[in-house]
């Protein structure tokens, strides 16, 4: 049988909003020159908000062209239930920080016509994200360390081959051309640097202990060569080393 319940519509946000801005003193109209919700209070700058089910690029477009009017923008979208929601929520940080970073602000409505079914998630002030210090230290030394450029920007479902599997993949490359090595071989070549830290942690599996400090290498780093062999981004060993 088919559902008694209307489906929700962008209307049934508006008296939610209208409520919680006339509890702040604005004047508040639908419908003004093509903006959903615009108030007014004193001589202070309009507040317009835009009203969607979802929140979308679209709703993201619309509130952006408002910024010619006023820095007072909100984009309003339903309440996702139990702050979660099929495709974007707007709980997510990553929503959150986009609406900073262009100006906007961003509010849910949950079911109702009252000013508490409004929450304010964002607010329209000027944003500009804290520099993290260690992670763009570890950008840059990535970018250093790394040999050659062997990946393909946008890459998905295929190992990123980073500075720190080139250095194991030397490390399993020498390995597989005497069958078993030992440390300190594997020291003297320098171009493992990492020897001990790689052979030790073994991220990858690649390395079967065979007593101390010598190692051979286990199928999956067989496998693994060959398949970094045929996409071409196996690094190279070395002047020094044929």
């Amino acid at each position: 049988m088919p559902s008694s319940v209307p489906r929700p519509a962008e209307t049934d946000l508006y008296p939610a909003v209208k409520a919680f801005l006339e509890g702040q003193g604005y004047a508040v109209k639908s419908e003004v020159r093509g903006c959903d919700v615009v108030a007014l209070r004193g001589d202070g700058p309009p507040v317009i908000v835009e009203l969607k089910l979802t929140f979308s690029l679209t709703l993201l477009l619309q509130g952006i062209a408002r910024l010619s009017l006023t820095d007072r923008v909100y984009l309003a979208v339903s309440r996702p239930r139990g702050r979660r929601a099929r495709g974007v929520s707007v709980y997510r940080r990553d929503v959150r920080d986009l609406c900073r970073r262009v100006g906007l602000g961003l509010m849910t409505v949950a079911p109702g016509h009252t000013a508490a079914a409004v929450e304010v998630v964002a607010d329209p002030t000027p944003y500009r994200p804290r520099r993290r210090a260690k992670e763009l230290t570890r950008l840059l030394g990535e970018h250093a360390r790394r040999a050659g450029d062997p990946n393909r920007g946008g890459v998905t479902r295929t190992p990123i081959v980073t500075a720190y599997r080139q250095e194991a993949l030397r490390c399993a490359m020498l390995i597989q051309r005497g069958g078993r090595a030992d440390i300190k071989m594997l020291r003297e070549t320098g171009v493992v640097p990492n020897v001990s830290k790689i052979l030790q942690r073994d991220v990858y599996g690649w390395f079967r202990r065979l007593q101390r400090a010598t190692y051979a290498l286990t199928d999956r780093a067989e496998h693994d060569i060959d398949r970094f062999a045929a996409a071409g981004t196996l690094p190279e060993l070395g002047a020094g080393l044929p």
